[in-house]
């Protein structure tokens, strides 16, 4: 500390020198009434069976009143959390303001069937998370990435208007809707530089490769609000993609380059996942990653599959952000390997789990049963599933009895809920234009699916490590500018 002047925020919470403020504590009653509020509009979705519309306006249809109950849920959990965590913070009501306000803006967002009100809810939203990631005034590097975060958030608005000016002029639709229903079946040029300008503006706001240096930057927000952010903020590229389906799907070029850019993100965020040292970095890099997942599901056609993986990765990310604390440990590298080895027991449990996943992954959602572009999936799910139970088996804590034997009762249970999952999205979202055409397979699905194996036993067994060149350019490539990275703890300490 450089002085005594300061309010003390590390430890001990202060004695308040004023009146507590009553704006968390209604924000938060607020954020649970829209968060009932999305579980009635559900359910009368589900008795009415069709969207509602305001003409020209907003409509409420089977994706809206899904990332409705979604993004209120997250919403509620952060309010509550942050009345703890932000309590004695000189900005409190700010920050209140900020996260419910970006509640409020997603809500209109993914309602908004207006194309100007599309626009103007997608600026909105990447102005409030800019300002929800700088919200220690007083720290330079908590400035300088809400700076960065910015200037990318604006460059994907711009990009956004530019598809979504080509389509109204190509289509002459002032609507989402209209401009989905119009695009018809033959490609053409502005339909082709509308379906890459919304590509860009998804790649930007999840945070995929090229793009991933705000996201790694962003690490100076508070807790609660990288949770709301990697569980909320960067799934705006899936929701967008599957707004505009019919824009991006028109051309089998533009999706093989959906699935390739994701394919890009998946395999990179794991690799920078692998040498990154602090835990907020590396569930930074894990988001980097399953995002690259959820636009290749895109890709490859399951539109409502990527609903479904933002929805449970939203999930399980908030939990793991607002649980972070607890994994902070002060380790020595020791020369042995902390997961040890499976043995010939422990490899027949994993493979048969990982088969057994498939099968019935496969069997559930009716994926991969045929030799369409659902044995790409599949085969994404088999590999999950092998990493998982491979983590498990090689743990130490436990028997290797109980080990070999919780890895399919904890698996196969979890798998049967994502099939679950994703069965509710594909129905509440089968009113959506082409939401569930699989795009057909070809010799470049075979090929990246080959590629994902061949990194997945490259990363398993740290061949990558070999290459000093490689884990030079995978730790410059986890690191932020160096304006937001913190150098004394000190400087955290005064704010």
């Amino acid at each position: 500390m450089k002085g005594h002047d300061h309010a003390k925020t590390v430890g001990e919470l202060p004695a308040p020198a004023h009146r507590e403020s009553r704006l968390p504590k209604l924000l938060t009653r607020l954020a649970w009434v829209l968060f009932v509020g999305s579980l009635a509009a559900l359910l009368v979705y589900l008795v009415s069976g069709g969207p509602w519309r305001v003409a020209g306006l907003v409509a409420v249809d089977g994706l809206t009143v899904v990332m409705w109950v979604t993004v209120t849920f997250f919403s509620g959990i952060v309010h509550s959390y942050s009345r703890r965590y932000m309590a004695g913070s000189r900005t409190v009501d700010r920050f209140f303001a900020g996260v419910f306000a970006f509640t409020l803006v997603v809500l209109v967002l993914v309602a908004a069937d207006s194309a100007v009100l599309f626009g103007l809810a997608w600026l909105a939203m990447g102005l409030v998370m800019a300002d929800l990631i700088g919200a220690v005034r007083g720290w330079p590097q908590a400035q300088a990435a809400a700076a960065l975060a910015r200037r990318y958030f604006l460059a994907s608005s711009a990009i956004l208007g530019l598809g979504l000016a080509t389509l109204w002029w190509h289509t002459g639709a002032t609507t989402v809707s209209g401009m989905a229903s119009a695009i018809g079946t033959g490609p053409s040029p502005a339909v082709l530089v509308a379906a890459g300008a919304l590509l860009l503006a998804a790649m930007i706001q999840s945070a995929l490769v090229p793009f991933q240096t705000w996201l790694l930057a962003s690490m100076t927000a508070p807790t609660p609000a990288s949770a709301l952010m990697h569980a909320g903020f960067v799934n705006a590229g899936g929701i967008l993609l599957v707004r505009f389906a019919p824009v991006v799907s028109v051309d089998a070029r533009v999706m093989t380059a959906v699935l390739l850019v994701g394919a890009t993100s998946a395999l990179v965020g794991k690799l920078l996942k692998s040498v990154e040292a602090d835990v907020k970095g590396k569930l930074g890099c894990s988001t980097v990653g399953q995002m690259g997942f959820m636009i290749m599901q895109a890709g490859l056609g399951f539109f409502a599959a990527a609903i479904a993986h933002l929805v449970l990765h939203g999930c399980y990310k908030a939990y793991q952000f607002l649980a972070s604390g607890s994994r902070v440990a002060h380790e020595s590298p020791t020369e042995t390997d902390s997961t040890g080895s499976a043995g010939i027991a422990g490899i027949a449990v994993i493979a048969a789990t990982a088969v057994a996943g498939g099968v019935l992954f496969a069997t559930l959602t009716g994926k991969g049963t045929d030799l369409g572009s659902g044995v790409v999936l599949t085969l994404l799910v088999v590999l999950t599933v092998l990493h998982a139970a491979r983590e498990f088996v090689g743990g130490s804590g436990v028997s290797a009895a109980v080990r070999y034997g919780t890895v399919p009762l904890v698996t196969l249970p979890a798998l049967a809920v994502y099939a679950a999952v994703y069965n509710v999205v594909a129905g509440l979202l089968s009113g959506l234009p082409v939401v569930s055409q699989p795009a057909e397979l070809t010799a470049i699905h075979w090929l990246l699916a080959g590629v994902f194996v061949v990194a997945y036993v490259a990363i398993e067994r740290g061949l990558y490590q070999h290459s000093q060149r490689l884990y030079v350019a995978l730790v410059n490539a986890t690191q932020p500018p160096a304006g937001t990275l913190l150098t004394s703890t000190e400087e955290y300490n005064e704010y």
